[in-house]
């Protein structure tokens, strides 16, 4: 009966080891094998695993270096006798007899949780990315990481020494509101003087991505009855952020030199921004324009929330300045992220800004999370001093123009529209289909044929806009990308 306990289901990914490992200790914990109960042989383990014996001998040895087992010479192996356990299995002792009878009713009263909760985020506009998007053949998907392109062992060896025992008391210890040092001094002395920013660390924060750097300045400075601009489209994620808040939200058009500036930025609070990559038109401004919404931000007394998340990827040419690095007047809160240059699981951005309002977005995030985990500032730090991320945008660079080449090419021939990338490089091309096209709809029936694409309805407020799409190509090799837009075309041609 025993030797039904242990069985392998074969997981993708995990090696054999870890597999028997989390096996045995899911068994143990659960107390079906009791303290001092021996477990099989390795060799009759690995007879029944269908594994290698040496496979069994070292998760065994794991397994006593952590108490769950102990070895006895010439005897086998065992269950310590201080194993951990869960907790969960049923109570040692029954309970007295004269405990307190429990009162049961033949219909309990269910909690209304609808009628209890004072918020619904679950409705709002998202860009969905399926979790699986890698399982598709031609996945035109923005923003996402190619393992082809990722020096995983680089990224290993920065793990490594982040958990060494002269790091651990940085990488495991409570910073409070702090973040780590080496990440902050590597954000302000390397990455931002890219961008013509020059600051102290004291302005510098890390947050948990761009996504948390915004709702943490949104928090800060938008409320009900505050006049916040946005570009329309924009990136859905600020405006359903602003809606939460009950600010008052005006939507500024955008052209085909980003977020227009004219009267209606006259009468605003806070103007949030993306001018060197819009999101999602790819549109970038141009200097004279940035002026101009420089000068109204000084004219008409309101602040910028320069969204710059995607600078690195400028393979064409160089991308234009940041508005941060023009700002005479400290009207400009900068963000920065390394979730396209990285990866997104990464989830790790920054905040430039003056000295007041970091503090107070300092004191705010150790509300929500007290700090990023110290493990992966540390791992990044050490990635990026050590050249490791220099060299990755340079491979990124490499892939990209050659896969927006292909791009061009397979749009031009398969009879697209006008299709609008970044003029600086970027990793994706804004387009929009003909008339009576569904871009939800046709994302539905591509997937049938393994084709990914991003509707364009998300982005726009309201999602009155069903015939843009957004075709991403970070994720997608180039030798695809042609027989991909094929598909997209053939499909398009389906519904006229």
């Amino acid at each position: 009966m025993k030797d039904a306990l242990f069985h392998l289901d074969q997981i993708e990914g995990v090696g054999l080891q870890a597999q028997v490992r989390e096996m045995l200790v899911s068994v143990i914990l659960s107390r079906r094998l009791q303290p001092g109960e021996a477990v099989p042989s390795s060799r009759a383990m690995a007879e029944q695993l269908s594994v290698s014996r040496n496979t069994i001998t070292l998760a065994y040895q794991a397994l006593v270096a952590d108490g769950y087992l102990e070895s006895r010479n010439r005897s086998g192996y065992y269950v310590g006798q201080d194993a951990p356990v869960t907790g969960h299995g049923a109570p040692e002792h029954p309970a007295a007899p004269h405990s307190d009878p429990v009162v049961t009713t033949s219909r309990p009263v269910v909690a209304n949780w609808h009628h209890r909760l004072r918020h619904s985020f679950a409705v709002l506009d998202r860009v969905a990315k399926p979790l699986n998007w890698r399982e598709y053949a031609y996945p035109f998907v923005y923003g996402q990481a190619d393992p082809a392109l990722f020096n995983h062992s680089d990224w290993r060896d920065c793990a490594r020494q982040a958990l060494g025992l002269r790091n651990f008391e940085s990488m495991a210890g409570d910073k409070g509101e702090s973040d780590d040092p080496l990440l902050v001094d590597y954000i302000r002395a390397r990455t931002l003087p890219r961008r013509g920013v020059m600051v102290g660390n004291e302005q510098v924060l890390v947050t948990m991505g761009a996504q948390n750097a915004l709702f943490l300045l949104a928090e800060l400075f938008c409320s009900r009855g505050v006049r916040v601009a946005i570009e329309d489209p924009c990136y859905p994620d600020i405006r359903n952020t602003l809606r939460r808040l009950d600010a008052e939200v005006v939507l500024i058009p955008v052209d085909d030199r980003g977020m227009v500036v004219d009267d209606r930025l006259n009468d605003v609070d806070v103007v949030f921004v993306t001018p060197s990559h819009q999101a999602p038109t790819t549109a970038t401004m141009p200097l004279e324009r940035r002026r101009a919404l420089l000068a109204s931000a000084e004219k008409n007394d309101f602040i910028i929330i320069e969204d710059d998340y995607d600078f690195e990827m400028g393979f064409l040419q160089r991308p234009a300045p940041a508005l941060k690095s023009l700002d005479k007047s400290d009207r400009v809160i900068y963000v920065g992220s390394f979730s396209k240059s990285l990866f997104p699981g990464l989830r790790l951005g920054y905040v430039v800004a003056p000295e007041t309002v970091i503090a107070e977005a300092r004191a705010l995030r150790f509300l929500m999370l007290r700090h990023p985990p110290g493990y992966a500032q540390r791992t990044a730090a050490y990635f990026l001093a050590l050249g490791h991320h220099d060299a990755l945008i340079k491979r990124l660079r490499n892939a990209f123009a050659q896969r927006r080449e292909a791009m061009e090419a397979a749009l031009g021939s398969a009879g697209f529209g006008e299709a609008r990338a970044p003029q600086f490089g970027g990793a994706s091309f804004w387009t929009e289909a003909p008339e009576g096209v569904d871009t939800a709809l046709l994302a539905d029936r591509l997937r049938e044929r393994d084709v990914i694409i991003e509707p364009g309805a998300p982005f726009f407020a309201g999602g009155r806009s069903s015939r843009h799409m957004r075709l991403g190509y970070s994720s997608i090799n180039s030798e695809k990308i042609a027989t991909g837009i094929n598909i997209i075309a053939q499909e398009i041609e389906r519904f006229s």
